[in-house]
């Protein structure tokens, strides 16, 4: 009987989750997550399952295996064999236990080893005859080649399809598993500062009501903001704020946190992007040039000045150039405005002093190891110009370190662009958390503190996947994964 036309174009698809099913269920993790996820549809097939098993021909082989072994003395041997061993273990260790210790531990052991036998005789007929153990993966490859059931499993197994969808495509599956390890770690970020947060000798009530506040009003305060609630009870609303996106007022003036950080936030990472954007545009260019005329009087003299740049503290930079340019010269405003594109001169040019330094280290270091490779003398040979076997061979595989610092120094900057913020006044993110630190407004810093934590993760996600699409031996190892 042929199959029809829409049965032929979707077996293929039913073949992919058939496929994606059993494999998932070899991994524990993904295992438990696709049972939870697709319960209602993991009855059903338990239920086919079990109904199958009845009448499956492995069962008949296996009691007819039993009765074969046992007949033949197999299972006698080995009680008197385990008898044997313990009784001489035990007349070694002077040990003297009733006789029905003994039997029970006598037939405990014998039995487990029966049934090692059985297997191993079930597992060698079913080779010999090509059939084999009725697994439940199997009853679900079987229910899942017609469409029909699909169809009808497809909304309440929508979650645990999505998953299997997820799981067949090795991208998919590798961005996935950064998302899952991000949002742990998010997690651990929000738990670490709340109880630091938690933990602080400073009293909130007092620093904010004043010395004069009596105990009453202390009190009140406490009450209205939840925190003469137990430890897991704060820290169970500070998540769930988090996740929903509502933390809440913070504790001076009486200002919405995520509102708040919504307008900061923005400010700190404009900051932070223009600096990495123009590090990039200096520090790659000056690096390769380095790499490619090592010990050169400019790859000395770059590196002298990296290492400058690297040692010269951000708050001391920002007021040297505040005092020329903004004071002396008059060049430069030396606070930011919003309004006014050259107050982000001076900041960005601080912040991103470190990066470019870093950065252009890492090319250098990167491009050197790569330029000596075998490959790249291969390309040589291969008549490719100088230009050529630079930027398509040796830059191209130098990029993953370089890669991984920017990543790192881009979350760096973001979490450390407070100093910046306060000698230039901006209204940034990180100077909302340095000036509610020693009160402490927890909603206030437990948002500043986890959505910066949030975008770091995301850099870092973005980051791995760039991994991808520069290295193809990253790409070869996702298909196998």
């Amino acid at each position: 009987m042929e199959l029809s036309a829409a049965t032929k174009a979707s077996s293929p698809y039913l073949q992919t989750i058939a496929e994606a099913y059993g494999q998932m269920m070899l991994h524990p993790t993904y295992r438990f997550w696709l049972l939870l996820t697709g319960a209602p549809v993991n009855l059903v097939v338990l239920l086919v399952h079990l109904y199958r098993r009845k009448t499956s021909p492995v069962l008949t082989l296996r009691a007819q295996v039993e009765t074969e072994l046992r007949a033949a003395g197999h299972y006698d041997r080995l009680v008197a064999e385990f008898e044997q061993q313990l009784i001489q273990k035990q007349r070694f260790f002077g040990q003297q236990p009733s006789k029905r210790e003994t039997d029970r531990e006598v037939v405990q052991r014998a039995e487990s080893r029966f049934r090692e036998i059985v297997n191993e005789e079930i597992a060698y007929r079913a080779l010999e005859n090509q059939t084999g153990e009725y697994r439940f993966t199997d009853t679900f490859r079987s229910l899942a080649k017609f469409p029909l059931f699909l169809l009808l499993s497809f909304i309440p197994g929508l979650l645990m399809y999505g998953l299997m969808l997820i799981y067949s495509s090795p991208f998919a599956k590798f961005v996935f598993e950064r998302l899952v390890m991000a949002i742990f770690v998010i997690l651990g970020v929000a738990l670490v500062v709340f109880t630091i947060l938690y933990l602080s000798p400073f009293d909130p009530a007092a620093n904010i009501l004043g010395e004069t506040a009596t105990p009453a009003q202390i009190q009140s305060f406490n009450s209205l903001y939840g925190l003469d609630q137990p430890y897991l009870t704060q820290l169970w609303n500070s998540i769930k704020g988090i996740l929903t996106f509502n933390l809440g007022s913070s504790f001076t003036g009486n200002e919405e946190v995520v509102p708040t950080i919504s307008r900061k936030f923005p400010v700190t990472f404009m900051l932070a992007a223009i600096s990495l954007v123009l590090a990039l545009l200096i520090a790659l260019p000056i690096g390769i040039f380095s790499a490619v005329r090592p010990n050169s009087l400019f790859d000395h003299s770059f590196m002298f000045v990296a290492l400058l740049g690297l040692s010269i503290p951000n708050f001391w930079q920002g007021l040297v150039l505040i005092l020329n340019f903004s004071i002396h010269l008059g060049w430069l405003p030396a606070t930011y405005s919003p309004n006014n594109a050259l107050s982000f001169v001076m900041p960005v040019f601080v912040l991103g002093t470190g990066l470019t330094a870093a950065v252009a280290r890492m090319t250098r270091s990167s491009t050197l190891e790569v330029i000596h490779e075998d490959y790249i003398m291969t390309a040589r040979a291969k008549g490719l110009n100088r230009r050529q076997v630079l930027m398509k061979h040796a830059v191209r595989n130098a990029l993953i370190p370089i890669i991984t610092v920017v990543g790192l120094q881009f979350g760096a900057m973001l979490g450390g662009a407070a100093v910046t913020e306060k000698v230039f006044n901006i209204s940034g993110l990180g100077s909302y958390i340095v000036d509610r630190q020693f009160i402490p407004d927890i909603p206030a810093i437990m948002g500043g503190v986890v959505y910066t934590a949030i975008t770091i993760s995301l850099v870092n996600v973005i980051v791995d996947v760039m991994y991808a699409f520069i290295d193809p031996r990253i790409r070869t190892r996702m298909k196998h994964y």
